[in-house]
């Protein structure tokens, strides 16, 4: 069934976006979707493209490539500006469809979320006549190119959490090195996926080289196996991540982008400014619910203002508003669904029973409608536990204190996961010192848990491999080719 969402909105669309068309599904499978607010049903029509529906799209896909590749530079970059100011123009609506099934709130989160995507396709825009090849000199007698060329067939598989802003990581460098793109939405958030394809026409697109195809895990199972899939880019978590990592060495050795967990340290110092600390701290753990892949999950704070800090951290939590993501004072909304409400509150309980630290406060979900959940504050917590070596992914933090710069190090960098880490002092030459002693792809200086559109996104170890953002995603949408010119000839 297709269900109206406000009356100054659209209709939910119930199809896959192939070669510029919507189509039915070929394969019978549904999923339902519902409101974690309300706990309503919002569709039970959402399609699951199979592989026939898959093999379509990346048919498609490499017939439109042939000429995509070789458009003028000039004429890529105005459709991808275009189609940014078409983002831009429907941010409302789309922010709308994702609220839905994400329940996040749109001024703490949804407005910046949409604003990333925007920004992207702009920024990799501006990169089409200026990422530069190579040449060497003809000394040996033979002049050397070297040629950035694009791969094909990408397939970028987007998490629930974060939808929009992940399809202009992903689909902005693709589709700006000459690739053709296959975006496979999460099946928790995929009705602002689907309603892409009008602006996708809109902007002047050819057909096929921005598709759309939702799913499950079998879909994306299916995109990441294919022989004519030239490379997959996949958010999410390590265990799928390895999944899809396997599925492509197995079927075409095609290439991987892999942005997976994080369990990110924030450290606190005794000199560091107390208000700026607890404020990027708490601010961006809270954001979408704890539901990010950097969230400051691991606080350290060092012993001569442990209890200083501590307190204000749990004033700024407490204040944190929960509520109706519609309204403009929430800063907290529910958690996406009731399986992740369950995951987070059986961590949190677990916890508590086996004593694997001090829940100081929160953690509790609240009566009534809605996955909401009480951000939770656990102190004293013990190395190997749970809580504090995985990945919970909501609005859960653990806070310890430490003596010495070497001891916190040291516990930073124990983990199988290295996306993010903060440090918090006011001298320069510890921040540095600590900045590159962390084992992690991103560090913020007095800051934490942002990243910048110019500078490379991505981990170490368990987090994943490659980057997105800046000059470097660019490089992960494109192949190398030497070509040798013989002088002598």
């Amino acid at each position: 069934m297709l269900l109206t969402v406000p009356q100054d909105k659209q209709k939910i669309i119930t199809q896959l976006f192939i070669n510029n068309e919507y189509v039915n599904c070929q394969n019978p499978q549904k999923i339902s979707v519902y409101n974690p607010i309300t706990e309503e049903l919002v569709s039970d029509q959402i399609p699951v493209a199979g592989e026939h529906d898959v093999d379509a799209a990346v048919a498609a896909g490499n017939a439109a490539f042939v000429k995509w590749r070789a458009w003028r530079g000039t004429a890529r970059r105005q459709l991808l500006l275009k189609f940014a100011d078409l983002l831009e123009r429907d941010q409302e609506e789309l922010g709308f469809l994702t609220r839905l099934t994400l329940g996040a709130p749109y001024l703490a989160f949804g407005q910046g979320e949409i604003q990333t995507a925007v920004e992207n396709f702009r920024y990799f825009a501006g990169w089409i006549d200026k990422f530069a090849g190579e040449s060497f000199p003809q000394d040996d007698g033979f002049y050397k190119v070297v040629r950035n060329e694009p791969l094909g067939v990408v397939a970028g598989i987007i998490p629930w959490n974060g939808p929009l802003a992940s399809v202009g990581l992903k689909a902005a460098p693709a589709l700006a090195t000459g690739n053709v793109f296959i975006l496979k939405p999460s099946e928790k958030t995929p009705l602002m996926a689907a309603a892409l394809g009008k602006l996708i026409i809109e902007a002047g697109f050819p057909p096929g080289v921005f598709q759309v195809l939702s799913g499950d895990g079998s879909t994306g199972a299916l995109l990441a196996s294919h022989m004519n899939v030239a490379k997959v880019s996949f958010t999410g978590s390590v265990q799928t991540g390895k999944t899809v990592q396997i599925l492509a060495a197995q079927s075409n050795l095609k290439r991987v982008t892999l942005e997976l967990g994080g369990k990110s340290p924030a450290v606190i110092f005794d000199d560091a400014n107390l208000e700026n600390a607890t404020e990027w701290c708490v601010n961006t753990m809270t954001v979408n619910s704890g539901q990010i892949c950097f969230a400051p999950s691991r606080v350290y704070c060092q012993a001569g203002i442990y209890d200083r800090f501590l307190e204000l951290y749990g004033k700024k939590f407490t204040a944190k508003k929960m509520g109706d993501p519609e309204d403009k004072d929430t800063s907290l909304g529910p958690v996406i669904d009731k399986a992740q409400y369950d995951r987070i509150v059986s961590m949190i309980t677990t916890a508590e029973s086996e004593k694997q630290g001090t829940l100081l406060q929160g953690g509790r979900g609240t009566t009534g409608k809605g996955f909401f959940i009480q951000p939770a504050i656990f102190v004293d917590t013990k190395e190997n536990a749970t809580i504090y070596k995985d990945e919970i992914f909501g609005p859960v933090v653990v806070i310890n204190r430490f003596e010495t710069e070497e001891e916190v190090v040291a516990k930073s960098n124990n983990s199988k996961y290295g996306l993010m880490a903060g440090v918090f002092t006011q001298d320069i030459n510890r921040a540095l010192r600590v900045s590159s002693a962390f084992d992690s792809g991103v560090v913020g200086i007095n800051c934490i848990s942002t990243i910048n559109i110019s500078c490379p996104f991505g981990g170490t170890k368990e987090s994943g491999i490659g980057r997105e953002q800046g000059s470097a995603a660019l490089r992960c949408y494109t192949e190398p080719k030497t070509v040798l010119i013989n002088l002598a000839y």
